[in-house]
């Protein structure tokens, strides 16, 4: 929690009691001084006046006060409007012989001096009001007048910070680097006496949802430091120089309260590379990250102050940012793998009644590319399945409902008709036999016709393990699993539909990148070319780095080759298995989905890969949509 601010004294609401005291003068004025008088007609006071009635009158600018010789209808003093321009009201004073005095309109001085006092009364109060605002912020820390735009950190202290490394599955070699941070924080002085310098930095990177501020939590929570945690976007704002002030008044506290962790999250919001031309000037968020960069120079070699900074840009960022003195550490937070998923998983799942037949094991297994945050997401849909079910217990099946639900979406309400269910199940049964008869390609899981988010069916495989690197013939295996819809609708239709839309887009991509990425042209050789899809103006495909449009078009010919024999290939084994596509059309049109236990029924057990590891659990992130 922040330090307390010292008690300040009453102060009485000056500014209201010199408004209440205008406004009583005011009324005051309007209101007049005098015996009482009523208000009389115009056309009365005439009356009176031709019939004699009238003593004396008083007249200025716009009315007239007069005095009866005696009371008419208890009336002795009245007032009223005189019209404006009216030349025979004196005449007619002057005939009836009516005592005559005239007197000019004025302003209370009083009121005078009030209204031309008060512009410097309200400007004098303003900056009073400054001053005094700006005393308080600096005694409290928050930085001048301006403080109120300075939003500091959010600081949690020892008891807030709760969170460890065993609250932290997986991430084994982050936490490995981040060790010497927290000795550092807890025993400084064995760091010093050896001359040791510790990162003034540590740049957390990695994908989203993969447990980077988390990871900074618990190195603050090991420590039992302060812990200072702000994004980078709220340091820029549209005033010029704000953000530099939140970043000086965060570093300011973080050192007041040392040993601490200052933790920016997406620090690229303020980080990016100066001078590149991209996205345009702009003067507040380079004063923002030149003020971070001189902080950062600002410690001194006892600072017990680490910054912590997250992103998943680090190609955008700004050299003198990444600099040694600055954040001279560099910590990969990857994608958890099936171990560290497994005990994701169990963490999530702590505090939810797990049925007898779910394996945790299997749901790590399945779901291959999921980062700790996916994990998070996927226990919680299956209880909320459970829950929905009125159930006491998350079953398999829950997280199998879950899986569905992250992958492909909710089950549309609509219903396909019956020619396009029939286009639908030949194509998924040509994702499905190519994936069976080819001995690269992942082993199957399951096949749905049943309509869900924006895909109309789904063929879904599994690899038997976490895999970092694929050869030639596995892409080219991918290639042909995600070419078989197409190729299906062809041999058996006799025409395609434009469900092959996804799968040709991903079968595009991935041909473009063996060519120009990894390598896998004979024509081209071994070359690396930074081919984009799509250019950010023209809309079409160029390639960074000079490269010529020849070049271009003989990597976009070598794609469209793959592409061709990929399809031919992908067409001859559909022919050769003619009868078992047919069958497994048959059986997707009568039960809409099949899981592994089915597919090898009807299509037999996979020789070409007798050693697969059976899986029993939710479907896996690779999957072939129509």
């Amino acid at each position: 929690m922040d330090a307390a601010s010292p008690p300040q004294p009453h102060r009485a609401p000056w500014g209201w009691i010199v408004l209440a005291v205008l406004i009583g003068l005011f009324w005051f004025w309007q209101r007049g001084e005098g015996p009482a008088r009523n208000e009389i007609t115009y056309s009365q006071v005439v009356a009176w006046i031709q019939a004699g009635k009238v003593k004396e009158v008083t007249l200025d600018d716009k009315s007239i006060t007069g005095v009866l010789k005696a009371p008419e209808d208890k009336v002795t003093v009245f007032h009223t409007l005189v019209p404006p321009h009216d030349e025979r009201l004196v005449p007619m004073l002057e005939d009836k012989g009516v005592a005559i005095r005239v007197e000019k309109t004025e302003t209370s001085p009083i009121l005078q001096i009030a209204i031309a006092l008060l512009p410097w009364i309200l400007i004098g109060g303003f900056w009073f009001w400054m001053s005094r605002r700006a005393q308080r912020m600096m005694v409290a820390g928050g930085g001048g007048p301006m403080g109120g735009f300075l939003k500091r950190g959010q600081r949690f202290e020892k008891e807030k910070t709760s969170v460890t490394f065993e609250d932290v599955a997986g991430l084994g070699a982050a936490k490995r680097d981040l060790t010497e941070i927290i000795e550092f924080l807890k025993e400084p002085q064995q760091f010093h006496k050896l001359g040791a310098k510790i990162p003034r930095g540590v740049l957390l990177v990695g994908p989203p949802g993969t447990g980077k501020t988390l990871l900074a939590r618990a190195v603050a929570g090991e420590a039992n430091v302060p812990f200072y945690s702000i994004s980078a976007s709220e340091f820029v704002e549209m005033f010029v120089g704000v953000g530099a002030a939140r970043v000086r008044e965060l570093f300011e506290e973080a050192k007041r309260n040392a040993p601490s962790i200052v933790f920016i999250d997406e620090i690229d919001a303020v980080g990016r590379a100066r001078g590149t031309g991209l996205g345009g000037g702009h003067d507040e968020r380079e004063q923002t990250l030149n003020q971070l960069l001189s902080e950062m120079d600002g410690f001194g070699r006892r600072d017990l102050t680490v910054v912590i900074a997250a992103t998943n840009r680090p190609d955008v960022l700004d050299a003198a940012l990444l600099r040694p003195g600055r954040f001279d550490r560099r910590v990969m937070v990857d994608l958890p793998e099936a171990a560290a998923r497994r005990a994701i998983l169990a963490v999530h799942s702590k505090d939810k009644p797990l049925a007898q037949d779910v394996d945790l094991d299997a749901v790590a297994q399945s779901t291959v590319g999921f980062a700790g945050a996916d994990l998070a997401n996927l226990a919680n849909e299956a209880a909320l399945a459970a829950s929905r079910r009125k159930a006491s217990r998350i079953t398999r099946d829950d997280f199998a409902t879950a899986y569905d639900k992250i992958v492909l979406g909710d089950p549309r309400e609509g219903k396909l008709r019956d020619v396009e269910k029939q286009r639908v199940a030949v194509h998924e049964s040509g994702h499905a036999l190519l994936a069976w008869a080819s001995p690269e390609s992942e082993p199957l899981r399951r096949v749905s016709i049943l309509p869900r988010g924006m895909a109309l069916g789904a063929t879904q495989q599994v690899a038997p393990e976490d895999r970092h690197l694929h050869t030639r013939a596995e892409l080219n295996a991918r290639l042909l699993v995600l070419l078989g819809g197409y190729a299906s609708e062809r041999v058996v239709l006799g025409d395609i539909s434009t469900g092959a839309e996804n799968d040709l887009k991903e079968a595009m991509r991935l041909a473009t990148n063996m060519v120009a990425h990894f390598g896998m042209s004979e024509t081209l050789g071994p070359v690396h070319f930074d081919v984009n899809d799509t250019h950010p103006f023209l809309g079409a495909r160029i390639a960074e780095g000079g490269t010529s449009d020849a070049t271009i078009h003989a990597i976009e010919t070598e794609a469209r080759k793959l592409l061709t024999e990929a399809l031919e290939d992908a067409a001859t084994l559909i022919e050769g298995h003619r009868a078992r596509l047919d069958h497994l059309v048959a059986s997707l049109l009568e039960h809409e989905t099949l899981e592994r236990e089915d597919l090898e029924q009807v299509l037999g057990p996979r020789h070409s890969d007798p050693n697969a590891v059976p899986v029993t659990e939710p479907v896996p992130p690779t999957t072939a949509r129509a």
